[in-house]
């Protein structure tokens, strides 16, 4: 390998999703990503034109680049969570084009699950509306460390920047409700381009980075949990070769945190210790593993481990283990949550059964209060549940840890995901 393509893959990736309301321009945003940052091939923007000039745009409709479906491109709105990879010298990326509509509430839950970054756009001829804030709900959520604040068509607002200050104060006002530690604000025409990736000379008042800047440098590597370890064992690796005939390795991802050759961890739920000998990457040995590398570590005492398990260094605390948990659900499913229900579980790579004890409120996103009356829970809903798992999961809380902190509900009749759950 080539030292380009090496460094090439060890560039930093970062996830991004979009949101905004229908229409605010989410997918034409992510076109001009694209094609600004030199991100479209040839045949990809003759296809875009031909496509654009067909359906009657005066200009090429950028948005056709993320809105893949025949549905979306005749009713000219995006309904599934499109993903886009693209990269520049800095960085790679991966984009989550989430819809804008009200019932794809589910469909965003899923696209900025794993993001670093929320995009929310806002209309600047209409301002902060009851999507903005449902949209920074789910953000706040789903503990996105860094909400970009995208105020579109300024354009067609003359570029004011009284406008601009207004959304900025409506949003601060609302952001104390929220839990969202990197808040920032860029004034941009997704359009004609303005502060997307080029600087705009139309708003000189803007003293502030363009986008695709915030995009290309915004700190995200301390956004991983580097605190404790976290090793949730997916499969047991035993070649049985010749070359390798008494190895015995633990392969998964590691959640968060770090661990060395010779550190001492525990393997849960057994409770038993024993201290790293090694851990591999294809042949590769190294010295030490960090999230979210995937890995295979062995261990110098011979314990039974299986899929399900998990590995912790030793004297980190642990993760919570519990058979009663506390849920923030968002429904997925058209067939309601059924109180006193059984689902299946799945969290990290354990499976499990449970059933919905109780469901303590429905969560009024439209104006972020509880509802403790009407408790019936729909798809798209979020809500408040306590869970009973028939087995002992080892969890720590969703703002600690985005991956041991989460899991899905899933339908044991029909094995359809019917709802994703942030443990508080």
């Amino acid at each position: 390998m080539s030292g380009k393509e090496s460094g090439y893959l060890d560039m930093e990736l970062l996830r991004f999703t979009t949101a905004g309301s229908v229409d605010d321009g989410k997918s034409t945003l992510i076109g001009r990503l694209l094609y600004d940052s030199k991100a479209i091939f040839e045949d990809q923007m003759e296809a875009i034109e031909r496509a654009s000039e067909r359906s009657g745009h005066e200009e090429v409709n950028l948005a056709l680049l993320t809105d893949g479906l025949r549905s979306e491109r005749e009713q000219g709105i995006t309904i599934d969570v499109a993903y886009r990879y693209f990269a520049t010298p800095k960085r790679k990326f991966i984009i989550a084009d989430t819809p804008g509509h009200i019932q794809y509430t589910r469909n965003m839950v899923t696209g900025a699950s794993t993001a670093n970054v929320a995009l929310i756009l806002v209309d600047a001829r209409h301002g902060v509306i009851e999507q903005t804030l449902r949209h920074a709900y789910i953000a706040s959520l789903l503990q996105i460390p860094h909400v970009l604040f995208c105020i579109n068509k300024m354009d067609l607002v003359d570029f004011s920047q009284d406008v601009f200050e207004k959304i900025k104060n409506d949003v601060d006002a609302i952001s104390s409700k929220l839990s969202v530690k990197d808040i920032r604000f860029v004034p941009i025409s997704a359009l004609k381009g303005d502060n997307v990736v080029d600087r705009s000379t139309k708003m000189p008042w803007y003293e502030g980075p363009t986008l695709m800047y915030l995009l290309e440098n915004i700190h995200i590597s301390s956004d991983i949990n580097h605190d404790v370890f976290r090793f949730p064992v997916q499969t047991v690796i035993r070649p049985q070769s010749k070359d390798w005939p008494d190895y015995r390795g633990y392969g998964g991802r590691v959640a968060s945190g770090s661990v060395k050759v010779g550190e001492e961890v525990t393997v849960l739920p057994s409770g038993f210790t024993s201290k790293v000998k090694s851990i591999n990457i294809m042949d590769e040995e190294l010295e030490f593993a960090f999230a979210p590398q995937s890995v295979a570590i062995t261990l110098e005492d011979d314990i039974d481990i299986s899929r399900g398990d998990m590995i912790v260094r030793s004297g980190d605390g642990g993760p919570q283990v519990s058979q009663d948990i506390e849920v923030m659900l968002c429904w997925f499913n058209e067939r309601k949550l059924q109180p006193k229900g059984k689902y299946m579980v799945r969290h990290t790579s354990a499976e499990g059964r449970c059933m919905v004890k109780d469901v303590h409120y429905r969560m009024n996103i439209n104006t972020l209060e509880k509802d403790t009356e009407n408790i019936e829970i729909c798809m798209n809903d979020i809500a408040r549940v306590s869970l009973r798992v028939t087995k002992p999961l080892f969890f720590d809380s969703y703002c600690n840890n985005r991956i041991t902190g989460s899991l899905i509900l899933v339908d044991e009749g029909t094995n359809e995901t019917v709802a994703a759950g942030m443990i508080i």
